[in-house]
């Protein structure tokens, strides 16, 4: 199909809309046309419109993809951004990915670095990686345990689904990330892992530099470890939140209170939460913790760009009580946040049963500890 013919057939097929409706129709009509060869061109068609909004126009219009190559692509933004900080870190230095896959890393190194060097040990990819490439990396069929480059900074991003399933244990990537680690020792390297991964288990695996935590739309996209030559001195955890072009590391100042809440409540970024910089965060907004272990924080003061909750009551949690005091507040429509307590907010908010006019939102937590904890509920008006 990379074939001006089989570009053309992709084309023709792009025509139809492929929704859930149409599917079996428009499948039909293809079968008299493509016979045999329709669920590639289809698989590629809805490929192809799912890149559109993690890689850009230019994939969706031109590329070659698998499902689970697309899944574990990076998003163009978070590529991009560990492009631009190899080049920062490394400048001059040439960049080999060692398990490149379809070649969405390759896309963004070569826009900062040169020469660009990809290698996938699956012939299928490293084909689709040739189209998708062009002239942008060199490419080379290799195993990412037996390197075939020298004096180049390794990007490696370990294979973590497998038929649409993903894979939670590092020793089940592939390949393994204590045998990526291993091999790799004495080079420059940048690992692409899960966003949950266990950051106890990598220390134990001996890794000892940076674990960065990036996020863009809200969400958490993935966990990234670099190795100590390529960051700062004393920096082992860093968040980074592309749509603020923000970051927060374990070497800023993490000085902040505990105290009641005040006028805002602030839901940190996942990124954030998740590489343990709350109070790094809370210092930086001069904001303050209402739990030492529980991830909100409270100001007087909403930090420019970032949403909060704008407290209008506070009561002890309960559902009766909380009830009530939204059917007070005319609520109609009602988000849910919840940290410390166990709640389900889709089945809490099913359960209230609100009729109201009024868009508010509800923070539950737990203040305290042991025989002194409590759960408590903020009645709150959101920022926007």
């Amino acid at each position: 199909m990379s074939s001006a013919a089989g570009a053309a057939d992709l084309a023709e097929v792009a025509t139809f809309a492929l929704t859930d409706a149409t599917r079996v129709a428009d499948v039909t009509a293809l079968r008299t046309r493509f016979g045999d060869r329709v669920p590639a061109l289809v698989e590629t068609t809805l490929l192809r419109r799912r890149a559109a909004a993690k890689l850009g126009e230019s994939a969706a219009e031109h590329w070659l993809f698998t499902d689970d190559a697309l899944q574990q692509a990076s998003a163009a933004p978070v590529a991009r951004h560990r492009a631009q900080r190899i080049a920062t870190a490394a400048p001059g230095a040439a960049v080999h990915d060692v398990t490149c896959s379809i070649g969405t890393e390759c896309v963004a190194l070569s826009e900062v670095m040169a020469p660009v060097l990809g290698s996938d040990i699956d012939p299928i990819r490293l084909a689709m990686a040739r189209h998708n490439l062009g002239e942008r990396a060199g490419l080379v069929r290799a195993d990412a345990l037996h390197p075939v480059s020298r004096d180049t900074v390794v990007v490696a991003d370990p294979g973590r689904r497998s038929g649409g399933r993903r894979r939670f244990d590092p020793a089940d990537y592939q390949p393994a990330l204590d045998r990526l680690l291993d091999v790799y020792l004495d080079r420059d390297l940048v690992v692409k892992c899960a966003p949950g991964i266990d950051f106890d288990q990598i220390g134990r695996l001996g890794f000892h530099g940076e674990i960065e935590l990036t996020s863009w739309r809200g969400s958490v996209r993935e966990a990234c470890l670099w190795s100590p030559r390529l960051t700062e001195p004393g920096v082992r955890r860093r968040a980074v939140i592309l749509d603020r072009d923000e970051q927060l590391t374990d070497a800023d100042p993490d000085d902040c209170d505990v105290a009641p809440v005040g006028r805002w409540i602030v839901d940190p970024d996942g990124a954030v939460v998740r590489a343990g910089l709350v109070r790094h965060y809370a210092a930086r907004y001069g904001l303050w913790q209402l739990d030492p272990d529980i991830a909100y924080l409270s100001g007087d003061t909403l930090p420019v760009g970032v949403r909060g909750f704008e407290v209008l009551e506070q009561l002890p949690y309960s559902e009766k009580r909380l009830r009530q005091a939204l059917v007070a507040a005319d609520c109609g429509a009602c988000e849910i946040l919840v940290r410390g307590v166990n709640a389900d907010p889709d089945v809490l908010r099913r359960r209230l049963r609100l009729r109201g006019s009024a868009s508010l939102s509800v923070v539950l937590t737990r203040i305290g500890t042991a025989a002194a904890a409590r759960a408590i509920a903020f009645v709150c008006r959101p920022s926007h």
